[in-house]
Parts: structure tokens; sequence; C-alpha cells
């Protein structure tokens, strides 16, 4: 199946797997090797997606890593804002995706400097998030916490709808490996995965060094690059059309295998 998304007015083709570069402008994120809080290291790893390969630029300014400190709104914006003012000086061009579960925050991005995509990790939590979503008119990752298929499917149909009756054109689907499942329930609906194309939208997996690898591999973050590639070029072949990452060089490359697989 292709898609495609409305960026700015210009449509964006899925005809082919794209990846998206994880930057996180966080004292605390998961994989430390991410953490940019730096002018310098900010613009440096913007420009290191583009340069590997990346097509999407996603900015987080709140670690949702398990046991992470709550960050106040303020304190997300103010981030958010200092990474943003960054990323669109070095690479303005370079749709944005905005990592936030708070309808403020993506209005500010949105409003402020132009985000392109709201990657929403909470399933839409904030009660405000879908309507701003609608009214903000730029495509909304829709991210599942369910434990199974059967329950990301019902739910995902039904918040779908919800987005559908208040306008909002463009959803991208993520199964939320790594978000209320076990390492167990993470590896069954991998298996599954496929299933999740009858909602026909578009699919982004995000699984790049999280502890269903290295948990299962008895390692740690930093060792964790091999079994994402494997994982990533699994969610290829199960109908992934974005795919979210720490390490962009590999996951192109796993792209282009995945192409010449394919042609």
């Amino acid at each position: 199946m292709q898609y495609t998304l409305n960026i700015k007015g210009q449509l964006l083709e899925l005809n082919e797997p794209q990846v998206m570069g994880i930057l996180n402008a966080t004292p605390d994120s998961f994989f430390a090797d991410s953490r940019k809080q730096t002018e310098r290291e900010i613009a440096e790893r913007a420009d290191e997606i583009v340069a590997q390969g990346g097509t999407f630029i996603d900015v987080g300014a709140y670690s949702t890593r398990p046991g992470a400190a709550d960050v106040s709104v303020q304190e997300e914006m103010d981030r958010m804002r200092m990474a943003l003012s960054v990323v669109r000086r070095v690479q303005p061009d370079v749709p944005l995706s905005i990592d936030t579960f708070r309808a403020d925050v993506a209005k500010m991005a949105v409003e402020e400097f132009g985000a392109d995509i709201i990657n929403d990790v909470s399933e839409g939590a904030d009660e405000a998030m879908f309507r701003m979503v609608a009214r903000l008119r730029v495509p909304y990752i829709l991210m599942s916490v369910q434990k199974d298929l059967h329950d990301t499917l019902m739910a995902f149909a039904k918040k779908v709808q919800i987005l559908r009756d208040m306008g909002q054109k463009d959803i991208i689907l993520d199964p939320g490996f790594g978000f209320g499942k076990t390492v167990e329930e993470n590896y069954r609906l991998m298996n599954e995965m496929e299933k999740l194309q009858v909602l026909d939208l578009p699919l982004l997996v995000g699984i790049s060094r999280k502890s269903m690898i290295f948990k299962l591999l008895q390692s740690d973050q930093s060792k964790a690059l091999n079994g994402t590639t494997v994982l990533n070029t699994v969610s290829l072949m199960k109908g992934a059309d974005i795919l979210r990452v720490h390490d962009v060089k590999e996951a192109v490359e796993c792209v282009k295998i995945f192409k010449a697989l394919n042609s």
C-alpha cells in the first residue's frame, strides 16, 4: 500500500520506507548517546540525521523512559524551543516531528516553528490533543499503549474514527513497542504486526535500542544496535512505512536491502 503525507501543502510519498532520526533535547533519555542539550550538539545531530539519509527529524524534550522524572509543561516548552530554533536554522527544509503528549507543546511547536508532524506516545491521553492536531492540520502519529494485537486494533479503530470525525486527515499508526507491554507481549505483537494493515493507514515502528532487545539479549542499550537492525528489518517485512531510530545510517541500509529484495 502506498501512502502520502501532506507536509505544508506538499505531498510526501511513502511509496518506499522512510527513516525518522531521533533528536532528544533531554538530560535523561534512556539511550545516553542520544541526549543533546547544547546548541552545538543539537545542530550536529540534526546535520548527522540528514547526512545519513533520514527523511524526518523527531525532536523530543520529555523523556518517556521508565522512571524518568516528570517535567513541567514550561520546562518541556523551553527545551523544545531551544532545540527547534537550532534545527530550523541548520536544516530549514527537513520535515520536523514533535515527540510530545501535550497539546500545548504541539500547538507551540507548530505555530512558532512550523513543525510538520505531531508524534504522540500516549494514545491521546491529553484530552485536548485530538482536537488540537485537527485544528493545526498536521499529520498525527497515534501510538498504542495496549498490550496485544486485539486491544491495539480496537483502540486504533475507535480513536481513528474520533480523529476523522474532528476533521483530521493524515494519521500514522505506531504499535507502541515498549509501552504498556512485557518483553513477551512486544514480540507477539511484532510477530502479528502485518495485521495492522487492515486499518489502511501508514505504520511507524520505533524499536530502536529498546528493552525488548537488550533484556532478551541480556545486555544494555549500548549493545543493542545489532538487535535493532534485526527488528527494523522484520518491521519492514511486516509493513512498516517509517522507522524511528537512533542509528540512521544503519536503518537506511536496512531500507536499501529491503528494497533490493522487493525490486
